[in-house]
């Protein structure tokens, strides 16, 4: 295996989105606008309810793909279509907004730590006014690969003989949650061709020479697999590597598509009321 090396590392800034939820932003920052096909990551992790508990309400999506994991606490997912969800610790969500979908995402609880991950991916224009889908599983639905020192969660795509229940069959995403012990390795194999990163919520990571701390995330050279090694006090990160689209990328808020004039014409048809076209699939269990 050519394991990659790091091309850059890319701290999480402080940022604050929906209702002022505060989070950490890495990719979608202006250290890094975007890593194809990957649009934005945002870490969100307080025990101070003053920080979440106002949510993310009603807001619209078109033209891209979010994924969001619980680590911690639990949200309730509601849209304008009448589908409904509560995403709890250890569940995840897979949200295909394509055509348009106006939802939101709200805590439901008061105190306690709330923490977790949104990863915005995007679509291709051919798939960009395609029909909304969901996929949502809960904890139990979801594979860990157990080795010495190491826990793997299974999120999306494979390692080793675990696939996951989500599968994106478009940019083909593995997005695994890696728990290391201090000093323990791990090993995966990635497709030449993705882009990939990791970005490290706990303790500290070595990726082939290169030392990678709490809330930073490495975009990671090109290779056919990734190797790194947890620091002292052990690590806890998500890697992620998906297919790039190679299309150009227009974005306006939470409008992702390949021209101005279509940015133009998801804001007309959302002051319209024309932004949501049809109701969503759904697949996923508890």
């Amino acid at each position: 295996m050519k394991a990659r090396t790091v091309k850059t590392r890319i701290p999480g800034m402080p940022a604050s989105d929906g209702a002022g939820v505060m989070l950490r932003r890495s990719i979608g920052s202006p250290a890094l606008k975007n890593l194809d096909p990957f649009l934005m990551l945002d870490h969100f992790s307080s025990n101070d309810p003053d920080d979440y508990v106002a949510g993310f309400p009603d807001h619209p999506h078109r033209g891209f793909i979010t994924f969001t994991y619980m680590l911690d606490g639990h949200m309730e997912h509601k849209d304008s279509m009448g589908n409904q969800g509560d995403l709890k610790s250890g569940g995840a969500q897979w949200m295909k907004a394509a055509s348009g979908v106006i939802h939101s995402e709200m805590p439901r609880q008061t105190e306690g730590l709330m923490r977790g991950f949104q990863l915005w991916i995007n679509l291709p224009a051919r798939e960009k006014m395609t029909d909304p889908a969901y996929q949502e599983y809960g904890p139990g639905a979801f594979p860990e690969v157990h080795s010495a020192g190491t826990r793997v969660k299974v999120l999306m795509g494979e390692h080793g003989d675990a696939r996951a229940p989500i599968e994106d069959p478009i940019t083909q995403v593995h997005y695994l949650d890696v728990n290391l012990e201090p000093g323990a390795g791990f090993e995966h194999a990635l497709p030449v061709g993705h882009n990939a990163f990791v970005y490290v919520y706990e303790g500290s990571v070595d990726i082939q020479g290169t030392a990678l701390e709490q809330h930073q995330l490495a975009v990671l050279e090109h290779g056919d697999g990734v190797a790194l090694k947890a620091g002292d006090h052990g690590a806890r990160l998500v890697l992620v590597a998906g297919q790039p689209i190679g299309e150009p990328i227009v974005q306006y808020g939470p409008f992702v598509m390949n021209h101005r004039e279509e940015i133009e014409q998801a804001f007309q048809d959302y002051q319209s009321g024309r932004l949501v076209r049809s109701k969503a699939r759904m697949s996923g269990h508890a």
